[in-house]
């Protein structure tokens, strides 16, 4: 190889290098500048995946991590399925200092109940104010409380005779599906509903809905209505 072969392969290694050092900076700048969402899910996971691809589209916010009660939930399969970081962990581990102690290491800006069936305890609650949401699949204040979740909540939509249902997306307190609510969205009811029918419309306003008004949160465009 002639010398002048050689500067002209050094200049385009140089060239490349740089390219490739500034590349990799960009991604560390981009990622240190993203809001950082955990989400806790017991079950399928199909509200946290969504979340999690609605995300992966852009360089506001990503799902740093998801927790889980359940270790056999298969939300776990998507957390893997996407690369995302999971921790599962047993009631002692929640009510104690354990599950906070990995919040407070991870620092996220949002925390996300999606599906989630464990009452949040009051030491995390204080620690992250205002940065814990919940979705719920009725219209509160109806349908709510202990209990009241997945299809018990669309039976009892149904024996009720309810010409509308929805969701509703609020922030957590100490009592089950009583924090300020954020959002709210309904759905017309027909006479011949069966629960099935209900949580298949109930389940089409969350995967539309609630990534749109996590990313609002994100921004700050949003503030809860008052009680």
């Amino acid at each position: 190889m002639t010398t002048k072969l050689k500067k002209y392969f050094n200049k385009e290694l140089k060239f490349l290098f740089i390219i490739v050092f500034y590349s990799f900076f960009c991604v560390i700048l981009i990622k240190s500048k993203m809001k950082k969402i955990v989400i806790f899910a017991s079950g399928s996971g199909t509200n946290a995946e969504n979340i999690a691809l609605h995300f992966s589209k852009g360089s506001l916010a990503e799902v740093a991590c998801v927790f889980s009660n359940n270790e056999n939930a298969k939300v776990l399969e998507r957390a893997k399925k996407h690369n995302i970081p999971y921790e599962v962990f047993s009631k002692e581990d929640f009510s104690g200092d354990k599950v906070l102690q990995k919040l407070k290491n991870i620092q996220p800006d949002l925390i996300v109940l999606a599906g989630f069936l464990l009452k949040f305890p009051q030491n995390i609650i204080q620690s992250f104010p205002d940065k814990i949401i919940n979705i719920h699949p009725a219209l509160l204040p109806k349908y709510g409380g202990k209990g009241m979740y997945g299809m018990n909540v669309h039976r009892a939509v149904i024996e009720n005779n309810e010409e509308e249902t929805g969701i509703t997306i609020h922030f957590v307190n100490e009592n089950y599906d009583e924090g300020n609510i954020i959002f709210q969205k309904n759905v017309p009811l027909s006479t011949n509903e069966t629960p099935e029918s209900v949580a298949a419309k109930v389940h089409k306003l969350e995967q539309r809905y609630f990534p749109e008004i996590i990313e609002k949160l994100i921004n700050q465009e949003l503030l809860p209505k008052t009680n």
